[in-house]
């Protein structure tokens, strides 16, 4: 199974959008599922449903800085690096949805705050996050598999 399949996948099971995208990339960052997926649960909704930075981003922003990242204090070209990583999956990002912020993608959906609505055949007929979760994990799939990690 791809990551986009496994991203869509495990939210149509319930996860939200940031824990299907991160979680996707499970086998590949060989951290505990368990722990991916309450690392990432704050970022659904863009960011606990403010709206903010698409939930789906921030899991590929996670998976990223775990395969791609730095881990002291880094300065200069190190950070400037990953930073332009991230800035460039990003990019990809918009291209596609328009945006990288949940409340532009979701349009007049967008409401803050409250409790996330039931995930029914109608909630996945007429919201952009099953799309958005596949297009996430796509993008990071294409520059993992262009950029493979050395051991």
């Amino acid at each position: 199974m791809n990551h986009a399949d496994r991203a869509e996948q495990l939210f149509t099971q319930g996860y939200n959008c940031a824990q299907a995208v991160f979680g996707a990339f499970q086998e590949d960052v060989n951290l505990p599922i368990d722990v991916m997926m309450k690392l990432s649960s704050s970022f659904g909704g863009g960011m606990g449903r403010l709206r903010e930075v698409c939930g789906a981003c921030s899991g590929m922003f996670m998976a990223a800085g775990l395969l791609y990242g730095y881990a002291g204090p880094e300065e200069g070209a190190v950070k400037s690096a990953h930073y332009a990583l991230i800035r460039e999956l990003a990019a990809q990002f918009e291209a596609v949805h328009g945006s990288i912020v949940c409340r532009e993608i979701l349009g007049k959906r967008a409401e803050i705050g409250g409790t996330p609505e039931k995930r029914t055949k109608e909630y996945y007929a007429v919201r952009p996050c099953v799309r958005c979760v596949r297009s996430a994990a796509e993008i990071l799939e294409r520059y993992l598999s262009d950029h493979p990690i050395s051991e």
